[in-house]
């Protein structure tokens, strides 16, 4: 049962095509890294459209150039998609909420994705030129191997369009950042690179709701695929916002049916991992394998929480605070 929490890893065999042979016969991994992005945006209105626009305009501004698509048809997505030239697939999966499917980007973004590394976003994250070449190690590290590649997001507020149009504006957005903004915790995961053939099988989960990003992490564990950090070489910059695309507000968002289906979706609470769980972390150095220890920990977490230890709950309680009142005497006769 611990085997996916000690990171033991299982080679596929994927044409991630990325790496291009020397002279000698042996693969170098510097051939530029193309990416395809997709997400699926929230209607181009107020304050939304601001920020949306803000991420798809870094991503675009990557170099080399990658491929963008938007999902759905909220409000304003073609005629951004148009007026951006980025590719506009409408027809996606909804649920009776009328909320995209994961599972459906996922799938037609496999389908018609022009590069073999994908890339989803939440349509609220801007990204910087360390984003491609973090991927670009995590690549020539994993040769043909399969990865998943997430991280931490950073906070912040914008309200205005961003300068793009500015030689420096990356330097001014870092700067920015690291003045105005927060590192949220290891719960908050805004984005998931892989190799295309990664990530079958995906339940319906609802977008926009939670559950469904821990369960990717659990599900990449669970195949024995390598799942990298890296927050320390990628600032993702998330774009504060208010919950008032839902009718009952930041609640719906926790607690709504579609968190709890997506829940229900995912198995429960067992099969739900953060980035607490990853098997590697991109240093400045190195990629670095996560301490035994952490990995211990955490197994341990989660056997607190499973069905299978609540028989045990009572009796433990009970010989915690038997051990704490022995030890407070102990004290007491020194």
């Amino acid at each position: 049962m611990l085997r996916y929490w000690i990171g033991l890893s299982k080679r596929y065999d994927l044409k991630v095509n990325n790496t291009e042979e020397g002279d000698d016969g042996s693969e170098r991994g510097d051939k530029a890294i193309m990416i395809t992005f997709f997400t699926a945006p929230k209607a181009f209105q107020g304050h939304i459209g601001i920020i949306q626009r803000n991420a798809i305009e870094s991503w675009l501004r990557l170099r080399p150039q990658c491929e963008v698509i938007l999902f759905g048809d909220e409000v304003g997505v073609a005629e951004v998609a148009r007026e951006l030239k980025v590719r506009h697939i409408s027809k996606v999966a909804k649920n009776e909420y009328g909320t995209p499917l994961i599972s459906s980007l996922f799938e037609k973004a496999r389908e018609v994705g022009k590069y073999d590394v994908l890339c989803y976003v939440n349509s609220d994250i801007i990204f910087m030129s360390d984003f491609l070449k973090g991927v670009q190690r995590v690549i020539q590290w994993k040769k043909r191997e399969p990865f998943l590649l997430v991280g931490r997001r950073w906070g912040v507020d914008i309200d205005a369009p961003w300068k793009f149009n500015h030689a420096d504006w990356e330097k001014r957005l870092r700067a920015f950042v690291q003045k105005q903004g927060i590192l949220f915790n290891q719960s908050y995961i805004d984005y998931f690179v892989f190799p295309r053939e990664l990530l079958n099988d995906i339940p319906p989960f609802a977008i926009g709701r939670v559950r469904w990003d821990n369960w990717m992490i659990y599900k990449a564990r669970s195949m024995h695929v390598s799942v990298i950090d890296g927050t320390e070489e990628i600032m993702a910059v998330h774009q504060n916002h208010n919950y008032s695309h839902f009718s009952q507000g930041e609640k719906e968002f926790w607690e709504g049916p579609e968190a709890k289906r997506n829940l229900k979706l995912a198995g429960g609470r067992w099969h739900l991992m953060d980035l607490e769980d990853v098997t590697h972390i991109l240093t400045p150095q190195a990629i670095q394998p996560t301490p035994f220890t952490n990995h211990l920990r955490r197994f341990l977490q989660r056997m607190r929480r499973s069905p299978w230890m609540l028989p045990l709950e009572f009796p433990l309680a009970v010989s915690k605070r038997a051990l704490k009142r022995a030890w407070n005497r102990v004290k007491e006769l020194k």
